[in-house]
């Protein structure tokens, strides 16, 4: 099974270390499933760290370690935008899920439409919750 995390998710990961983010986080670490990333969330995940509210809540060396925990997943590199979202800044996350033939997209933003969408052809849009109810 292959599957495509929301960096929104990821973060939550290292923020609250208890919560579904760090669970599904976790079993990835575990070999439960696949990890597809590409070398545009690696970026974002690296500038958006920068941030001054993330870098209140975020030790830079758990952000390091897990972008080079990431670097052995499936990591994509070049994305091929063929499809709009409501936010265009998450357009690469539709991206990697098709080309990177997941199953799951997991999300916890809301306001983006992802969700609303449900799914992109076989990939399922769900929250961190929803994830580790039927998967995990």
């Amino acid at each position: 099974m292959r599957v495509v995390l929301d960096s929104n998710i990821l973060f939550s990961a290292l923020i609250s270390p208890h919560g579904f983010p760090d669970t599904i986080y976790r079993a990835w670490r575990a070999a439960r499933f696949e990890l597809v990333t590409s070398h545009h969330q690696l970026n974002e995940i690296h500038r958006a760290s920068r941030y001054p509210r993330l870098q209140a809540v975020l030790q830079p060396a758990k952000v390091g370690t897990m972008i080079n925990n990431l670097q052995r997943a499936i990591v994509l590199e070049k994305l091929t935008l063929t499809h709009e979202c409501a936010d265009p800044d998450d357009a690469f996350l539709l991206a990697m899920a098709l080309q990177g033939e997941a199953d799951y997209l997991v999300t916890g933003d809301k306001r983006a439409g992802l969700l609303q969408r449900g799914h992109i052809e076989r990939t399922r849009i769900v929250i961190p919750a929803v994830f580790c109810a039927d998967v995990l």
